[in-house]
């Protein structure tokens, strides 16, 4: 890899640093020098022992998302944009996020739910924009969506000045917040492009903008453009937090670096983005020696002893050994800059390199922590190419230790055939203002699979969340993209 181009037209990290966070994975590897040893390293891990209660787990309808009746799904009517060309098309819409309180709850702006979404052209994968749609509260047809249209000019991202957004090629998943002052605060992923020939490798920033919205009449938002775009956290030095230099040193990019889906969230006045990562070389990084780590076994020594010599002598040695997924945490100050890097709240080292879609939020005096995840990027037995699973955790507090959710993490299971019309992903948790059930919601159908079938918003149902215990609640479904079972039009800003 060319270095000193990367760093010159990219601006990610110095050549000096790059070198030095190698050079700390590779002293890593040789301190451990593939011994024995057991180390938290100060917070929670989702464990092997775990994971591997899931595919028994799995076969109760307690962990399964509903199935659906493909014949009553419906595209997005609403959801148009524009190919190449310029012409006017119906488009896919896919991971999408609504606009909330800072309690997690659905925010009401002027007596309407806003969602921000990822859509784009069915024939162009890389065209990923995010968009804004909404609805009136107390609605919930999905024909009562309506689509403000992307959040973004593409001139937008020239801000003087900012190291990174000058090269963004896609704008990928986040989340969205009500402020005190009535202001909407974005906050999503900003993907550079792929060019290795050329120094570019993906590589991905936690980013925010204040989107200004009116109401021109009583039936419409319209977006007025957007104020305050800045970069926050583009990874830092690899130490905690794996940068995407050290991600492309595996053999044919073998490595799923991730630094994506930031999820804000208050706790006690201060401000917090937690977000997909993957450990740096000083919270239990990736490599051989990894799987001689106790801790992200679990069990007892037997079944680490055994499951251990599993891995290094079988067919997935080698993803165990890239495996080091995170669910990580930065402070932000009031001007939502970053003011601290922390630790990881939890941490999937030899399992799998991906837990997306990062969500937490307090619910009746306890921290439920949220993450996606599929199957096929796992490395667990028993767990096959289709599954898809939402998975949980729950604790005291926001920084953890965060335990597992019905003794294994599991909270939802979906594994119909990816070309399947009502095969869904993204599920993502929404607190609702009272009770104990939260609202999922996911999205439905892969993108450019059927020309007569977007992806589209998926029926929502109901999650009971019940102390360390969930379960899907039967006979919910609800309509597609609905966001909360509280209809009524009340607290209107």
């Amino acid at each position: 890899m060319n270095i000193k181009k990367f760093v010159k037209r990219a601006t990610t990290v110095s050549l000096t640093t790059a070198m030095l966070v190698g050079g700390g994975a590779q002293a890593f590897a040789k301190e451990k020098d593939n011994v024995d040893y057991n180390e938290q390293y100060g917070f929670s891990h989702i464990t092997r022992s775990d994971m591997l209660k899931i595919p028994e787990q799995q076969k109760s309808t307690q962990f399964q998302a509903p199935k659906f009746d493909p014949s009553t799904i419906k595209n997005l009517a609403s959801a148009k944009g524009y190919d190449e060309q310029g012409n006017l098309i119906d488009i896919d819409v896919w991971d999408s996020w609504p606009l909330q309180n800072a309690d997690g709850t659905v925010a009401n702006y002027n007596g309407y739910n806003i969602v921000f979404a990822l859509a784009g052209d069915p024939k162009r994968g890389w065209d990923t924009f995010v968009y804004m749609f909404y609805q009136k509260v107390g609605d919930t047809s999905i024909d009562s969506w309506k689509n403000a249209g992307r959040v973004f000019k593409d001139s937008d991202k020239f801000v003087p000045n900012d190291p990174f957004l000058k090269y963004q090629a896609e704008e990928w998943s986040g989340s969205a917040t009500l402020t005190s002052d009535g202001k909407v605060r974005l906050f999503y992923t900003d993907r550079q492009g792929w060019d290795p020939n050329h120094g570019f490798y993906g590589k991905q920033t936690l980013t925010t903008a204040q989107v200004n919205v009116s109401q021109p009449d009583k039936s419409a938002l319209k977006i007025d453009g957007v104020e305050d775009l800045k970069s926050i956290f583009d990874g830092g030095d690899g130490k905690i937090y794996q940068n995407v230099m050290q991600g492309i040193e595996a053999e044919n990019y073998s490595d799923n670096h991730t630094l994506r889906d930031p999820h804000y969230v208050e706790d006690n006045g201060h401000k917090y983005l937690v977000f997909e990562a993957n450990t740096g070389t000083e919270v239990g990084y990736q490599g051989e020696a990894s799987l001689f780590n106790k801790a992200f076994y679990g069990g007892n020594k037997q079944f680490f002893q055994e499951e251990k010599n599993k891995l290094l002598q079988g067919p997935k040695k080698r993803a165990a050994e890239l495996a080091n997924g995170a669910l990580g945490i930065i402070e932000l100050n009031d001007d939502y800059t970053l003011k601290k890097v922390m630790k990881p709240l939890i941490a999937s080292n030899t399992v799998t390199d991906e837990i997306e879609r990062a969500n937490v939020f307090k619910m009746n005096g306890k921290w439920y922590l949220f993450t996606d995840s599929r199957g096929s990027k796992m490395t667990m037995d028993g767990i096959g190419g289709n599954d898809v699973y939402m998975l949980g955790y729950v604790s005291d507090s926001l920084t953890g230790t965060y335990k597992p959710l019905n003794d294994s993490g599991l909270v939802l299971n979906m594994n119909l055939d990816p070309k399947d019309l009502t095969w869904t992903y993204s599920h993502f948790a929404v607190p609702q203002a009272d009770g104990k059930n939260v609202v999922i919601t996911s999205y439905m159908t892969n993108r450019g699979l059927y020309a007569d079938h977007k992806s589209t918003f998926a029926p929502s149902f109901l999650l009971n969340i019940n102390g360390s215990k969930t379960s899907v609640v039967g006979d919910s479904i609800l309509a597609q993209g609905q966001l909360t079972i509280d209809t009524k039009k009340k607290n209107e800003k």
